[in-house]
């Protein structure tokens, strides 16, 4: 899940702190080193991209497909890319993970192999990866109701899932303040 890295759309939290062109320009320095690190024989690398006008952009790595988030709150958009995507285990991230490495997303698909969804959690109550299975439908309310960029993110996304079974891999870090930048810059 991408957003197209202009200055003033993208990272708007961490914008605030060091101003919208430096925030822009991490997140796209941080996204072709994250696309770089994760490029793996054993998955294939989609770009769900907002907005729509940025499908086509040279900014992406032309090898890679691109599907749109098209329109809707994160969790609308969220529950599209899943639908978007060809059938199979899917696993869904962020651009602003520094520290995920491909051990991790093994893992998440390993999880997939037992489990109806899997949940990496961010340590600041949201989710730095979500995937599901995808032998059976998505559950009907999916992400309804979650409150987003909050502290019960993955609480409330944990409780839209109807019942199905879940699993929970490492937590990691995103990058959404100063704070966590130099948090990330540390490690």
């Amino acid at each position: 899940m991408v957003k197209f890295p202009a200055a003033g759309r993208v990272k708007t939290r961490l914008a605030r702190d060091i101003g919208r062109v430096a925030a822009a320009w991490w997140f796209r320095h941080q996204l072709r080193a994250l696309l770089r690190r994760l490029e793996d024989p054993r998955w294939q690398i989609w770009l769900s991209v907002a907005p729509d006008t940025a499908l086509d952009s040279s900014v992406w790595p032309a090898h890679l497909p691109r599907i749109s988030q098209g329109q809707g709150d994160l969790g609308v958009r969220m529950r599209a890319a899943f639908e978007a995507l060809p059938k199979g285990r899917a696993c869904l991230i962020g651009g602003d993970i520094p520290t995920v490495q491909k051990h991790h997303i093994a893992a998440s698909f390993a999880a997939l192999g037992a489990k109806d969804a899997v949940f990496g959690p961010a340590t600041d109550g949201g989710f730095w990866l979500v995937g599901f299975r995808r032998t059976r439908p998505l559950p009907p309310k999916l992400f309804q109701g979650v409150r987003f960029s909050t502290e019960h993110t993955l609480a409330d996304s944990l409780a839209s899932l109807g019942g199905q079974s879940h699993a929970v891999v490492a937590e990691l870090a995103d990058v959404d303040t100063a704070a966590d930048l130099a948090s990330a810059r540390s490690r």
